[in-house]
């Protein structure tokens, strides 16, 4: 696994859009065996200490390690640790009850959902926490700006355009001389959330898409790098590479990130601003499975999405579960400033409350 990107604290005020929503490991212990109706994973209590081992998206891994070492000073006796192994890992980890906590870019599939019931007799907590955007970071020394059509963004997808200077990309950056030179497309080789986001907007967007949406797919073309911090390495590493990655670890580590065209027709800057526009006047279903593939705001930054945690709905030690909860409930509160500063969109007021509403199930 790459290292982590070095995630300095930046300030900014990031003003949300006015939502309407509704509500209609790296394993080193032994997991305790979970009972039927009451999933346990590794780990315990002792002493007073409560160990927790969560594992999954590297998309908001930054924010999380953040806020489980901010929250750790304020509570020692609890000691998160969390491993970015991408969602797709984090979803197997999850369901195999190997840690206390899952974490995944894309909500539970129904296959998932019934394999969860079938072995723990119980539907899996699944709890979005933040937002983010994913963004097309690009590595052109002499181009600080960049403007990516939907046709543009497409066709480097799907690998229809190789060349930099090719006319469709041109055509949207007037003035800009862009290099002669063939186009590195870097796309993730683990299962990932933030490939489901990606693809998932392809789909929507792309007529031409045939690939699939999916955590993991059979790509056209490009090179493989694992984790956002595989890729984020690799576009910073490789003159004329482009791939997506989460808004934070681009900003975090001075990439270059495109403008891209929205389903109105508009060049949108990615910001978190932009990013919350994806999701006004969204509904949320009751299991919080929101999906925006293609935001239709004239202003909103197209490609953004929740993420989530996932919880068992009992543990075999109700401290654990309690202590998740008193995190969960912390990040969703005093955390979302750390939100904000790292780059994520915090949640939206309506959703914050009725997940908070859902973490006072765990308390004694």
């Amino acid at each position: 696994m790459a290292s982590q990107p070095l995630l300095k604290r930046r300030s900014f005020l990031a003003s949300l859009a006015i939502l309407s929503f509704s509500v209609a490991a790296c394993q080193t212990t032994p997991p305790e065996a979970p009972s039927a109706n009451a999933p346990a994973a590794s780990g315990g209590s002792s002493g007073g200490t409560i160990s927790i081992n969560g594992a999954g998206a590297s998309f908001p891994a930054p924010l999380y390690q953040r806020w489980f070492a901010e929250y750790n000073k304020l509570n020692p006796k609890v000691q998160i640790s969390y491993q970015s192994v991408g969602s797709g890992a984090g979803v197997e980890q999850f369901l195999a009850g190997t840690v206390d906590f899952g974490a995944t870019d894309a909500p539970l599939k129904d296959e998932e959902r019934t394999k969860f019931k079938e072995k723990y007799g119980a539907d899996p907590v699944q709890l979005p926490m933040t937002a983010g955007s994913v963004v097309m970071a690009y590595n052109l020394p002499d181009v600080p700006d960049l403007k990516l059509s939907r046709a543009a963004l497409c066709g480097i997808a799907n690998g229809k355009i190789t060349k930099w200077n090719d006319p469709a990309i041109a055509s949207a950056n007037p003035g800009v001389t862009l290099p002669d030179t063939n186009i590195s497309f870097v796309h993730r080789s683990d299962g990932s959330g933030t490939t489901d986001i990606f693809t998932n907007h392809l789909k929507a967007a792309c007529p031409d898409w045939t690939a699939g949406a999916a955590k993991s797919i059979e790509w056209p073309v490009g090179t493989g790098a694992k984790g956002n911090e595989g890729i984020t390495a690799q576009v910073q590493q490789t003159p004329g590479a482009i791939g997506y990655v989460e808004y934070a670890y681009a900003r975090e580590n001075g990439l270059k990130m495109a403008s891209l065209q929205n389903k109105a027709g508009n060049f949108i800057t990615p910001s978190p601003e932009a990013g919350s526009l994806a999701f006004k006047g969204a509904t949320v279903p009751p299991d919080f499975a929101l999906r925006v593939a293609d935001p239709t705001e004239a202003d909103a930054y197209p490609i953004t999405s929740l993420t989530w945690i996932l919880m068992y709905p009992t543990y075999q030690d109700p401290a654990k579960g309690e202590a998740l909860a008193s995190v969960f409930n912390w990040s969703l509160t005093e955390g979302q400033k750390i939100a904000t500063e790292l780059g994520y969109v915090p949640m939206p007021g309506d959703l914050n409350d009725k997940v908070k509403g859902e973490l006072t199930k765990f308390k004694k």
